[in-house]
Parts: structure tokens; sequence; C-alpha cells
């Protein structure tokens, strides 16, 4: 039963939709209002709770039987009555099963078959933008890697690929509140599913690419076969989008924090601190719902079973609790808890992937480019993600 109108009173209110797009543009105040008003925030237009303060985050994260996943993620009833079941919205022991499988070709033994490869078009990839004038860090650079080889690894049939940034896109925006975005992702998300079981099938997808293991552990009795279609789909906004805008923010963060870069370029060690602390500042991801199955105090303030929580990591990512100055970008900044990848059973399953591309890029940029010179990118408008559309980008040859 969730809370009671006279329980929702007594607590700390924000009235603010958090997925309008004045809040979209400039999250951050009101991410900190939050923060200050309590460890948990009635939100009454988009009828949610959220925890916004790191050390809370964290504990509801990792409390997964409590904040349950199996009932959706999303901010909205209508994407929650379809999610159920996917690796994002379900429980264990489903859950543990199912990423058993998505994950496998996601660990870092498995990506050390296709390590090289990806250092050696990031490698070639930089040469080529040096001698641009001017290029799109987001088109010509940050998906790049996603799009020629991650997409190819995933191994849909090649003429569904030019559209899994589309769908990647819907998917998030459906995850969000319910609202005009979450409404026109709905047609898309139909035409995705249509494709992955009319076109995504045993005879076309390329063999030995992620999609085919898949029909492999079906074949094996490791899952269902109905849930192929389902678990192929997982593969398309973790492997995309998310690793897109983090690799986005990490170039506009170094090219206007120049003393940063300069820094990185000194001492290359730094390269791994440097895109976990672009991915605690910019969050690729605001933030997920859970379900609370029973009873949970939480500060001053009862959330009862029913009640759905909007936990939001782009938030605890900037806590000052946990932090000093923390909407500085410093790639000196200890970091061994941010939640820029989630955390707990649910922690993104693709992380060594996108480290691993970012890595690569970061690597290759350090040979050749002495200086990074970005201008006023443009937002994309998400639900559930932040990041750029486009980003203008000009490397200075070292």
């Amino acid at each position: 039963m969730a809370s009671s109108s006279a329980d929702r009173k007594a607590a700390p209110a924000y009235e603010v939709d958090l997925y309008s797009e004045v809040v979209i543009q400039d999250p951050y105040p009101h991410y900190a209002r939050i923060r200050d008003l309590g460890a948990a925030v009635w939100l009454p237009a988009n009828d949610l709770w959220a925890i916004g303060r790191h050390a809370d985050v964290r504990a509801c994260l990792a409390d997964h039987e409590t904040f349950r996943s199996g009932h959706g993620v999303a901010g909205n009833p209508a994407a929650n009555s379809i999610a159920p079941g996917n690796l994002l919205a379900s429980d264990p022991p489903l859950h543990d099963q199912l990423r058993r499988i998505v994950a496998a070709p996601l660990s870092l033994r498995a990506l050390n078959e296709v390590k090289d490869r990806i250092a050696e078009t990031a490698d070639a990839l930089v040469e080529r933008l040096v001698e641009c004038q001017t290029f799109d860090g987001m088109a010509d650079l940050a998906q790049y890697l996603p799009v020629s080889i991650v997409s190819e690894l995933v191994g849909m049939p090649e003429h569904g690929r030019e559209n899994m940034l589309r769908w990647a896109s819907a998917v998030f925006d459906m995850l969000g509140g319910a609202n005009a975005r979450a409404q026109a992702a709905l047609p898309i998300i139909t035409e995705m599913r249509a494709y992955t079981v009319n076109h995504a099938t045993r005879d076309r997808v390329r063999p030995g690419g992620w999609v085919a293991m898949l029909y492999d552990a079906a074949d094996a009795g490791l899952i269902e076969p109905t849930q192929v279609q389902m678990l192929m789909r997982d593969y398309l906004g973790p492997s995309l989008d998310t690793t897109i805008y983090a690799t986005g923010h990490l170039l506009y963060l170094l090219g206007t924090h120049p003393d940063q870069w300069r820094q990185v370029r000194e001492e290359p060690a730094l390269i791994a601190n440097a895109i976990n602390e672009a991915v605690r500042l910019e969050s690729p991801i605001r933030g997920f719902t859970r379900l609370a199955a029973n009873d949970h105090q939480l500060g001053d303030v009862t959330i009862q079973a029913g009640d759905r929580v909007l936990i939001l990591y782009a938030s605890a990512n900037r806590d000052e609790r946990q932090w000093e100055h923390p909407d500085e970008f410093d790639v000196r900044r200890v970091l061994i808890d941010h939640v820029g990848f989630g955390h707990g059973i649910h922690a993104c399953a693709g992380m060594q992937l996108a480290r691993l591309e970012m890595r690569s890029i970061l690597a290759a940029m350090v040979k050749r480019v002495a200086r990074i010179e970005v201008g006023e990118p443009q937002l994309a408008i998400n639900n559930v993600l932040r990041g750029y559309e486009r980003l203008p980008v000009r490397f200075i040859a070292a």
C-alpha cells in the first residue's frame, strides 16, 4: 500500500517536474535543493519520492530486497507495465540468471579479445581528426567506436544498425516521466521490438556476435527462447547512448579545463581517473526508479510498501556531503564510490566496455593532441539521459 496523503504532507516536498525540459536543461540546482530538503523528498508533479544524497542513493541501490526493479524502473506506469523481465527491470533470481548471459561478452576477459582492435581504431580516428579544422565531437568522435565496432560486436543485421541510436534514445525517453517525450517514444519502441522479432532472427545475426550468443544460450536451455529478443534489446542502450554521452562529456570537460588536459598528457596514468571524474560530474543517466517492497525509514520519512522512488545518480555524484567542491572537474580527485555506473547488483554491465572505449580514445589523444578547443555544445533533450546532440571541437596537434 502506497503512502497516504497525510504521510506525504508531513514529508518535505519539491513542487517541480523533474522530467520537464527546464529541469533537463539545468538540473543541478534542483538536485541541490532536493538534497537540502531531506533524505527523501516527495515530488507531487511526478508522484515519486526523490532520493538525492550520496549515502542514501548507495544504500538504496545496495538494498535490492527493499527497492525492487522487477516492477519496472521508469517514472511512468505505462512503461513499467511493459518493461519488467529484462535485465534492468528484474530481481533475483531471474536478474542473476539473465546477467550471467548478457554480461558474458562484456567481461574484462572477453573484452581482451577486442581491446587491440578498439585501440587501433581509436588511434586512426584521432589521427584523422587532428587534420580537420573542426569536427562534431559527438557524430565524428563519440559515436565512432560504438557505431563502427560495438554495433558490429552486438551483431544485429546490417540494415538495422543505422537505427540503433534512435532506438536507444527512445528507450531512455520511455523510462522517464509520463510526458510527451515518453509518449512519442512508444511507436519507436514498437518499431524496435518488431525489428528484433522479425529481422534479428537466428539466420540473420552475425555468427559469433553477442546476439548469436543469446540464441546459443537458449539452445543450451540457459534462457527461454522467448527471452532472446528481449535480452538483445538490453545491448542497445548500454552499449551505445550512455557511452557516447559519457565520451562527449569527457571531451567537453577536458576542452574547457586545459590545465586538467595538460596534467593528463603529462601523466597518462591519470586517464582512468579522468574518465571516472567525467562520469561522476556529468552522469549520463540521471536516475531510475525502484518500487519499495516494504516500509523503509529514510531520514525522517517512512517510505511505505508500494511507493515508487526515483534514485538520482546524478544528484548523488554532486553531493557536497561526500566530496569537496563537487561541481569542479579534478582529474586527481580520489574516486572510489561514485554512482555514475550505478551500484549494487544493477551496476552497469557494460561499464568495462565504456571505460575501454574512452581509455583508448584518450590514449590516442595524449600522443597527438596538445590542446582541445571546444565550442558551445547543444544538449540532447531526453527524459533520462544527459548528453550532447552536437559539440564543436578542434584538436591542436602536439
